[in-house]
């Protein structure tokens, strides 16, 4: 049985208007959701976010190519590997950066069926609100890498494609790894420049590769250009912070 249980009235909390009550304590609860994210992850450092099925299990390439790339983001870049905390590649991921000695991040899920934390986090925080997990996977990232996955990671991918293209974040690198999963989406991106939906010079916002070389390089061009070192801060006692 699910210990995390979902308040049953989550799902028809989009259903119109409600009573003022219920309104003021869901707004309260949003933000509340927002401070727990900002304190758990203040201290993370500059990271770098995977996405991808949590439904590939250890022996599956898709899942060694994420660790893998969990491996090179923690040492050819020296930045944590965040995910959203779950089994699969997320979990792939995490471990990667674990066995590279890096550092291991995630915001986790509370779902109708209990997603478990993966075993190779550092340290991550539980968050029940989809859109404030988005919001925390981004804030906290320097660029984007997407796995093979699911309706979540095309989520996660097109929200975030779309805040780069409208330029409400700026210089972030998104690369897709798994050339023949993504291959139809590759050629259908290509067919809506065709159409005119998007610019043709949008395909350049997002790299298509297998290889984490690759991928590596054309993060740290990125970063190389946009990344400033900032002073590390420091927990506040009186404030109960942990790094």
């Amino acid at each position: 049985m699910n210990k995390r249980l979902i308040d049953p009235s989550e799902p028809v909390w989009l259903n119109g208007p409600h009573e003022r009550r219920f309104e003021l304590l869901l707004a309260i609860r949003v933000f509340w959701e927002f401070i727990r994210g900002f304190r758990a992850l203040h201290f993370v450092g500059p990271s770098v976010t995977v996405f991808g099925s949590a439904r590939f299990k250890e022996g599956h390439r898709y899942y060694q190519a994420a660790r893998t790339i969990g491996r090179h983001i923690a040492n050819d870049l020296g930045f944590a590997v965040m995910t959203g905390g779950g089994p699969g590649i997320m979990e792939a991921a995490n471990r990667g950066a674990k066995e590279a000695g890096g550092h291991s991040v995630a915001c986790n899920i509370v779902l109708p069926m209990e997603q478990a934390e993966n075993p190779y986090l550092d340290k991550f925080v539980i968050i029940r609100y989809f859109f404030v997990r988005k919001v925390l996977l981004v804030k906290y990232s320097f660029a984007f890498v997407i796995m093979p996955g699911g309706f979540g990671t095309m989520d996660e991918f097109f929200e975030t494609l779309t805040l780069v293209q409208t330029k409400k974040i700026h210089n972030f690198p998104i690369v897709i790894m798994g050339m023949d999963f993504y291959k139809p989406l590759q050629e259908y991106l290509q067919f809506m420049a065709a159409q005119g939906t998007i610019s043709v010079s949008d395909m350049d916002l997002i790299l298509f590769t297998d290889d984490p070389d690759d991928a590596i390089a054309h993060i740290r061009q990125y970063i190389s250009k946009n990344y400033t070192i900032q002073k590390r801060r420091r927990p506040i006692w009186w404030l109960l912070e942990k790094a």
